[in-house]
């Protein structure tokens, strides 16, 4: 399978997990290409995607979007370290959801523990990156990150 076709499959998974865990109007962006660095946000989750498909997916918004978030899914405000767990777990559950969309088109695809990243970083080492913005109905705006890495062929 040609890794357009990876790329692909990994977007159409992320947005159908998005749709499946925030339970709140959804709208996406067109997505674009972004090569480094990667200038993320004051609260992103990363996690590591493994298999047929390997790479990263990342979660950047700030905190008072996850927040609101939290209270959309949990029915009350987070902050603080609360926040930051809620953060990782909204992660596994997109990240989750995904490994499973992209075992119905035949790619295994597992995912590795959430790392929550806090404050203003720089990400390096990736060659590009498709963004995909994602707008939540009265809640705000944030940004999905997927670096896919790719084979390098003989």
């Amino acid at each position: 399978m040609a890794v357009t076709a990876h790329a692909a499959s990994v977007l159409n998974g992320t947005i159908s997990a998005v749709k499946s865990v925030i339970p709140a109007g959804i709208s996406f962006g067109d997505p674009f290409l972004l090569r480094q660095p990667l200038e993320q946000a004051s609260l992103s989750v990363l996690i590591g995607m493994t298999g047929d498909v390997r790479g990263r997916l990342i979660i950047e918004a700030n905190e008072e979007i996850m927040s609101k978030i939290a209270e959309l899914m949990f029915g009350m405000p987070l902050q603080g370290e609360m926040l930051e767990s809620f953060s990782a777990e909204l992660g596994n559950m997109i990240a989750g959801n995904l490994a499973t969309h992209t075992a119905a088109s035949s790619m295994e695809m597992d995912i590795t523990p959430p790392t929550v990243l806090i404050g203003t970083t720089k990400m390096y080492g990736f060659e590009k990156a498709i963004v995909l913005p994602v707008s939540i109905e009265q809640t705000g705006s944030l940004d999905i990150v997927l670096i896919i890495e790719t084979e390098e062929t003989a």
